[in-house]
């Protein structure tokens, strides 16, 4: 079991550094696949998300690369979304006991806009122009902002899904910034919310640390192997491969 979850680490860890498609998305349908319980598999990408993220805050901040106003009024949405969404999760497990069908109907729903917004990015964040809203100033879209992180956090609570792609794809049609600042605060933002969702999630036994540990064994040396390998491949069609794939997931979890 243990080779087997760290060999699934280094695939998810390979992709991600190969294609820049998120690892959450690829993750968790693998996990519930494979037999975890739906909540444990959310719980433990999470964590799992929180500490990956962590390294990569760390870089981006070291860059200058982080819009920390930007990070700030997302968090301020999507904390308390994502805390009202587990709140939900364990109400209705309690009440109703459907907390597995839940997740997965939430899940699939999720993948399916994760697919799409992935494919949409790949192949046209370059020809977007910039809108009216993106030349406001941040301050005159602080409201719109906590909005777009609470609905967003709230879904990233339920599903573990979503911490980068969803919400770089609203920074990058919303907001006016360089590529390395989209991802550095997409990044960071990320980190709050999955550390404060997995944290939640940890608090009703919904993390499996052993699990966690073979994942970032096999993901680590995944992410390097594809990131340098990313340079040599061409990764729009191999963005486009994964989408489909993660596509496709979403379909068999409705």
């Amino acid at each position: 079991m243990s080779i087997g979850i760290t060999a699934m680490g280094l695939l998810v860890g390979f992709l991600v550094g190969l294609t820049g498609v998120g690892g959450a998305a690829l993750l968790t349908p693998i996990l519930i696949v494979a037999g975890i319980h739906p909540a444990i598999a959310v719980g433990t990408d999470l964590v799992y998300n929180a500490i990956t993220k962590f390294f990569g805050t760390i870089q981006h901040y070291r860059q200058k690369t982080i819009n920390l106003k930007l990070v700030k009024y997302l968090a301020m949405g999507s904390v308390p979304g994502a805390v009202i969404a587990i709140g939900i999760l364990h109400t209705f497990n309690a009440v109703f006991h459907n907390q597995e069908q839940i997740i997965k109907h939430a899940l699939g729903y999720v993948l399916i806009l994760v697919a799409v917004a992935t494919l949409f990015r790949t192949f046209f964040d370059k020809k977007i122009k910039e809108t009216r809203w993106a030349l406001k100033p941040l301050e005159d879209k602080r409201s719109l902002t906590i909005v777009i992180g609470a609905v967003l956090g709230f879904i990233v609570g339920l599903t573990s899904i979503g911490s980068g792609s969803l919400f770089a794809l609203a920074m990058l049609y919303l907001y006016r910034m360089v590529a390395s600042e989209l991802v550095g605060t997409d990044i960071a933002h990320a980190f709050i919310l999955v550390t404060v969702a997995g944290i939640l999630h940890a608090g009703l036994g919904n993390v499996d640390y052993l699990l966690v540990g073979n994942l970032l064994t096999g993901s680590i040396p995944g992410v390097l192997i594809g990131s340098a390998l990313s340079a040599k491949l061409p990764t729009k069609p191999l963005r486009a491969v994964v989408s489909a794939i993660i596509f496709v997931s979403g379909l068999k979890l409705i």
